[in-house]
């Protein structure tokens, strides 16, 4: 079969590689489309040290049933699919309470580190355990079910954190999860979503999805006009989506006394936190880690037409043109947000 690999750092190549073999509860998945998650971009590089070469990447992905195992009875060949990122193993304690994101043999699609090697869906088949199968509505094309994967991300979030309908929240960063964000929220009822970003294509999606104000940071403060638009109180709920000091800083600074603000982003591996701020307004903090359990509730979304994905993708693109997309995005482009290949 064709794959797409990553011969060494920031060197793709779209060559002939073996097909998977399944074993007894597995399931192989002709792969119809695959998302570039930032995680594989910035994995390319070597910066995170989860992605050594040579691996196949990618996990955001939707295909059809090729072949099941010889264990397999509720799958069938052909029926259409979606799976999680994540292959948790069913049994540890965190399984057993249905906390999987935390599974104490966690492993990902497409991530090589010290510890595992499991290769992903840049490829014409990919091989995954039943457990992590979620049939796709008939509604949901395959392009638009690699969402599925960074949705549940934004949606376990939110269940992190505690909200009522008529809550107000803040969200500090408008990439790919924050601006999923925003609609997973404005799905739960929050009445008022605030979110900041430096990009304005970013921050004009944001208000397509039903932010109520939107703030580009240069020549303001961001917190401050949070305080100041919720009548000096600051919002029910701020989510950091993007994993550095100043946004963590910002959203410990919107959030009212006795709130929460959520810690979705992760780019950096240490900030520096308003200690005595959090303290004295008795903030509650709450660290959040990939998905545990959302895929149906973000399928249902997607049929039915409350979350929009569409938007969102930027271009759909023949995996054996990947490198060049992985290029654009690494760089940066301009406008450019998810990018799907179809093998």
């Amino acid at each position: 079969m064709k794959a797409l690999v990553l011969k060494e750092y920031n060197r793709l190549s779209y060559e002939e590689v073996a097909r998977p073999e399944i074993g007894a509860e597995d399931v192989l998945i002709q792969v119809r489309s695959c998302g570039i998650c930032g995680s594989d971009v910035h994995g390319m590089d070597g910066s995170t040290g989860r992605r050594l070469p040579p691996i196949i990447m990618g996990h955001e992905a939707s295909g059809m049933i090729a072949e099941v195992g010889s264990a397999v009875t509720a799958w069938k060949v052909g029926e259409r699919v979606t799976f999680d990122s994540t292959l948790y193993c069913g049994a540890c304690m965190f399984c057993r309470r249905g906390q999987i994101n935390l599974c104490d043999n966690r492993r990902v699609l497409g991530v090589s580190c010290s510890e595992y090697r499991r290769d992903g869906a840049f490829a014409e088949y990919v091989c995954v355990p039943e457990r992590i199968l979620y049939r796709l509505p008939e509604n949901i094309s395959f392009e638009h079910a690699v969402m599925v994967e960074a949705l549940s991300i934004a949606f376990h979030a939110v269940g992190r954190t505690p909200l009522s309908g008529d809550d107000s929240a803040a969200v500090f960063g408008a990439g790919m999860i924050g601006l999923l964000l925003v609609q997973a929220l404005r799905a739960v009822g929050c009445r008022r979503v605030f979110v900041v970003d430096i990009a304005p294509e970013r921050l004009e999606l944001a208000r397509r999805f039903g932010a109520h104000k939107v703030f580009h940071p240069a020549g303001t403060d961001p917190a401050e006009e949070v305080i100041r638009l919720t009548d000096g109180r600051g919002v029910d709920a701020a989510f950091e989506a993007v994993g550095i000091t100043e946004t963590v800083e910002w959203a410990v600074r919107s959030a009212r006394k006795g709130g929460s603000v959520t810690l979705v982003g992760n780019i950096s591996p240490e900030v520096r936190l308003p200690l005595q701020l959090t303290v004295t307004r008795e903030l509650t903090l709450f660290g959040s880690c990939a998905s545990s359990g959302e895929y149906p509730a973000c399928l249902e979304h997607l049929a039915r037409g409350t979350v929009d994905v569409a938007p969102l993708i930027s271009a759909a693109a023949p995996l054996s043109e990947g490198a060049a997309w992985f290029q654009r995005l690494y760089l940066k482009e301009r406008g450019l947000m998810k990018v799907v290949l179809v093998p």
